[in-house]
């Protein structure tokens, strides 16, 4: 079996999932894109009283679940199968929406550029337990209009897994769909092998914005997977108790659900969300607070009973650098995320609320992230039942350090840590500089940028991702200069090689 949690017993999802598809179909969402709004008026959808809220009956919601699928493939640069989403089947990636960043090499938290995003995408390439990337944080270097566009362009040629990202305007995704399908033969072939996932946000109060409806619309014609994310300020605009919070957050999902299938059934679509507490006193509103998780758990067991996959942002941290708070709100909600069965977890690398982007914590959550992972793998006999073997060697040897059932196991069973965790004896680590954490997560970020190698990119295909993004800017079309790459790194030759043949098949 494998490890699980239950926050909700059956009959009480039940009750949700009736309570919110009540509120949509009583007061409804009030959808502000018109071009979603007349998509669903065309489909059937009445309209409440007020003339301004669109009504979603119940059975348009539960044909809506059911012809969302519960799984879905996420696939990587080169259109290699990557990450299974669905399931019990748990995927950390980097959280997004980050504003300023921590200076690993100074310490000075600031505003973020270019460099600072090519530095992160090259980290995370190589992070063993972040399955893949995110659009993590905005730089300040870029036109606003194609900042989104620019981000993804950083991703795409630093690293062959696939990305989190999303649009910052109404109009944003065809342009970065264009981008995504230079790495695909045509359309059919973008929307057949997925690379990206797309967030879309529910602003709360029952409410889509014109931006989210029109990238809804984008994205699902497109064939990119979205994740629907409410930002559940609960004691604000949902409910303080859990019950009602997981009604009001159920209902903004399903909502977005019915949207994407009304759009095209059978989009791939993510049972999401960003919740947090609404503190009176403190006004700030804690996304890794204990109430904000058990709304995390709670939804994600609706999802499951619905049969849908799910996003959740864990992982993370609010606090303002790297210590024992962050330490123990990543670590903490990694593990409850894990036991959830959460598929795509965002959150590693975020401080302050997902304002601030850490590449020393990215490290640290990597390891925390691994041993989550590690928690959760299915339990089953290992050639210790029964175990008259072992107490024999163990009383004949008094230990069993050398038996053949240790040495076979060992190397799997035991969690070997990283060089950012501490497992020295003191003797060992005064020897080494008695370094504390940020200083081995430093080191550990500076050691792994150094062994970066990139994906080798056609550099045609590079510069078309480049005039796309051009096409977009309003002032100059001077693009930002990127930090060079470590020296003697030379680009992995087998992205390229797929590229190549590709666009000979596009060209021909």
């Amino acid at each position: 079996m494998r490890p699980t949690l239950r926050v909700l017993d059956d009959d009480l999802i039940a009750r949700i999932v009736d309570e919110a598809k009540r509120v949509l179909a009583e007061t409804g969402v009030e959808v502000r894109g018109p071009r979603m709004r007349e998509r669903l008026l065309d489909a059937g959808l009445p309209v409440a009283p007020d003339g301004e809220r669109v009504l979603f009956p119940p059975d348009v919601v539960d044909e809506a679940v059911r012809t969302a699928p519960s799984s879905f493939t996420l696939y990587d640069r080169s259109g290699r199968p990557h990450a299974d989403i669905g399931g019990d089947r748990v995927h950390y990636v980097p959280g997004s929406s980050g504003l300023r960043v921590i200076d690993h090499r100074t310490g000075e938290t600031r505003l973020a550029t270019s460099a600072d995003f090519v530095e992160y995408a090259r980290l995370t390439d190589g992070l063993e337990h972040i399955a893949y990337l995110a659009t993590a944080f905005s730089t300040v270097d870029i036109e606003a209009a194609v900042s989104d566009a620019w981000r993804l362009y950083l991703c795409l040629v630093s690293s062959e897994k696939p990305v989190v990202s999303g649009a910052f305007t109404e109009h944003g995704v065809p342009r970065m769909v264009e981008m995504m399908q230079l790495f695909r033969s045509d359309r059919a072939d973008l929307v057949a092998r997925p690379m990206s996932i797309f967030t879309v946000t529910a602003t709360g109060n029952f409410r889509y914005s014109e931006d989210s409806c029109q990238n809804l619309i984008d994205c699902v014609e497109a064939g990119i997977p979205v994740e629907i994310v409410p930002v559940t300020l609960m004691g604000l605009i949902a409910p303080v108790t859990l019950v009602g919070a997981t009604v009001f957050h159920t209902a903004d999902v399903l909502a977005g659900i019915t949207m994407a299938q009304v759009i095209r059934p059978g989009a791939p679509v993510l049972f999401g969300g960003a919740p947090a507490t609404f503190h009176m006193k403190a006004a700030s509103s804690p996304m890794a607070a204990i109430e904000a998780l058990h709304l995390d758990v709670a939804y994600v067991e609706v999802a499951k009973a619905l049969g849908l996959p799910t996003q959740a942002y864990m992982a993370l941290s609010d606090a303002r650098t790297l210590d024992a708070q962050a330490g123990a709100e990543t670590f903490g909600s990694a593990l409850l995320a894990a036991l959830a069965g959460v598929n795509s977890v965002s959150g590693p690398g975020m401080l302050d609320y997902v304002l601030v982007f850490s590449l020393p914590k990215l490290v640290f959550d990597n390891e925390m992230c691994g041993q989550a992972l590690h928690f959760v793998r299915e339990i089953a006999p290992k050639d210790d039942l029964p175990v008259t073997d072992l107490v024999t060697h163990l009383l004949d040897e008094a230990h069993l350090i050398m038996a053949d059932h240790t040495t076979t196991h060992w190397p799997e069973e035991l969690w070997l840590t990283g060089p950012t965790i501490d497992r020295e004896n003191r003797e060992t680590w005064e020897r080494h500089g008695a370094k504390d954490l940020g200083q081995r997560a430093c080191e550990e970020v500076d050691r792994r940028l150094a062994a970066y190698r990139p994906p080798e990119t056609d550099p045609v295909l590079e510069e078309e991702l480049r005039a796309i993004v051009r096409s977009g800017m309003e002032g100059t079309d001077e693009l930002p200069a990127l930090p060079p790459l470590p020296e003697e790194a030379p680009a992995a030759t087998t992205g390229g090689r797929r590229q190549n043949r590709r666009r000979a098949a596009r060209e021909s």
